[in-house]
């Protein structure tokens, strides 16, 4: 028999079995707190630029300053 594998919650750290209840979460609470952070945008999932034209417009435009845009 084998035993089950441990990792830990991404949300606090705590050790999470797979065979929990809300894995890959140690509870409801940490699920729900991860899923706030993916609805408020402060995780993002990105790729690549692959389109040639757009980087083509994209090395032509000229450079932004962000903190001259935050003003």
């Amino acid at each position: 028999m084998t035993t089950p594998k441990a990792l830990f919650c991404p949300t606090c750290h705590k050790v999470v079995l797979v065979t929990d209840e809300y894995f890959p979460f140690c509870s409801d609470r940490c699920r729900l707190l991860d899923l706030g952070k993916w609805a408020s945008g402060d995780y993002k999932v990105s790729s690549p630029i692959q389109d040639p034209d757009l980087l083509e417009e994209l090395a032509r435009s000229p450079k932004r300053n962000l903190s001259e845009d935050d003003e």
